[in-house]
């Protein structure tokens, strides 16, 4: 019986939810062939008509990261430094959900350390997140929320410093629970507010 456009579509969903539940638990260093199809229940051969190489497999499972990234759910859309909030948030491990994206995430730097192209790319990637920060820095600013001052510096120490809270989540959970990140963010944002970063 002739497969369907379905039954791969099916397959391709199957496989997807597979590379992803092996990077949540064993990180981009545990995203093998081998592992993924262990989590598919099927053989690597099945896997190989996906994913021909490892380097397709990577490419695939950062893809599959970003598409589930801009497809979450957001806060509430809003102006001001209440946005600007709001967009830091949406990067914090406030959930299990989030946590294991973030896991992801920070697993995957180590690949793109190792490669120029992956490289380039995430450094683009950070730097598209810059400038939707730095459109809610100047619209805070605007308002009269944040002192005046660069928008594109304060938004990229807003980035490193929610950045630098996701690695701390991520290592150290009991000491910085969800409660404590946005106890941490709303200090840090007060303090830019007053014209302190």
């Amino acid at each position: 019986m002739p497969r369907t456009k379905g039954d791969h579509e099916a397959r391709r969903h199957a496989v997807s939810e597979a590379v992803w539940q092996v990077m949540a638990t064993r990180g981009f260093a545990g995203l093998t062939l081998r592992a993924v199809a262990t989590e598919l229940g099927a053989t690597t051969g099945l896997l190989t008509h996906y994913f021909p190489t490892k380097r397709a497999l990577l490419e695939y499972a950062l893809d599959l990261l970003e598409q589930r990234t801009l497809a979450r759910p957001r806060r509430r859309p809003g102006t001001g430094l209440a946005a600007l909030r709001d967009a830091l948030l949406d990067i914090l491990p406030l959930t299990p959900e989030a946590t294991d994206r973030n896991r992801i995430w920070v697993s995957s730097w180590d690949a793109a350390l190792c490669d120029s192209a992956l490289s380039a790319e995430y450094a683009r990637k950070y730097a598209a997140g810059r400038d939707r920060l730095r459109e809610r820095v100047a619209a805070a600013q605007e308002l009269g929320e944040l002192p005046p001052g660069d928008p594109a510096s304060t938004a990229a120490a807003a980035q490193s410093f929610v950045l630098g809270l996701v690695v701390q989540a991520l290592f150290a959970p009991a000491e910085f629970p969800p409660r404590r990140q946005v106890e941490l963010l709303d200090g840090y944002l007060d303090g830019l507010a007053a014209g302190g970063a």
